[in-house]
């Protein structure tokens, strides 16, 4: 199931300026949080009202009276999706579920990260709530289809070891690959994180065999930073990409 020109709200959230998307279908509302790690309220004022901040970046309305006019039903949470499991990505998942009782999705294989959360946000000196315990585990190359979206699971380790990246199937132009901490504009996820199993030639690795191969059209939301393209990124990165030459799987190590 691929879903026609979806609504992207990215939110840059808390001190470490993580994005959060949240994927809506412009046909039938069903929308999806990705990455819900921070300023949960902001995040449930916009979507239930479309109050407060709001997103910091959006190709769909920015009120109530333009999702009318464009005839999109009001938003529905079908689903909680996380790239991976580093507290300011999954922090305040709790709070978001306590308001949308949904399923959360999450890699097992940062399930142990996951229990972290709360502890290693107190060495920043900020408050979590006790960690969420993913509902459904995400499975490499399986699609997963919540309400009417669609997306493929590309597990990608190297920064995280359940790190994954969410492909959106869009059927009337490029898709849109949710790639968390695992690709960046211009470079790469860090591989020192305590706890969580980095390795950049796992990285490396992880890139070229599972996002290189996609569309070069493909737009890339990352979990901080500029949006890109897969093209651009093969072309440019210069860790991982083709201007990385032979130095790709040796730069970049903490990046």
């Amino acid at each position: 199931m691929s879903v026609q020109s979806p609504w992207v709200d990215c939110f840059i959230l808390g001190p470490i300026q993580m994005r959060c998307s949240v994927v809506t279908d412009r046909a039938t509302g069903d929308t999806v949080i990705i990455d819900g790690g921070d300023e949960p309220q902001r995040l449930i004022d916009w979507i239930d009202g479309f109050s407060g901040q709001g997103p910091d970046w959006s190709n769909g309305p920015i009120s109530k009276d333009q999702a009318d006019s464009q005839v999109i039903p009001a938003r529905r949470i079908v689903a909680l999706i996380n790239t991976h499991a580093h507290f300011d990505h999954s922090g305040h998942v709790p709070t978001l579920l306590q308001h949308y009782p949904v399923k959360w999705y999450l890699h097992p294989d940062d399930t142990f990260l996951q229990t972290l959360a709360r502890s290693s946000a107190q060495r920043y000196g900020l408050e979590m709530p006790e960690p969420a315990v993913a509902d459904i585990d995400l499975v490499d190359g399986e699609i997963v289809t919540v309400g009417s979206l669609s997306f493929e699971i590309l597990h990608t380790p190297g920064h995280s070891l359940g790190g994954c990246c969410l492909r959106l199937l869009v059927d009337d132009g490029p898709d849109h690959v949710f790639v968390g901490d695992t690709l960046f504009a211009g470079s790469v996820g860090r591989t020192d994180i305590a706890n969580s199993g980095g390795d950049f030639t796992v990285l490396a690795h992880s890139i070229h065999t599972k996002l290189w191969p996609l569309d070069p059209a493909s737009l890339v939301y990352p979990g901080h930073g500029d949006t890109t393209t897969i093209g651009h990124e093969k072309a440019t990165n210069p860790f991982v990409g083709d201007a990385a030459g032979a130095g790709s799987f040796t730069r970049g190590r903490f990046s």
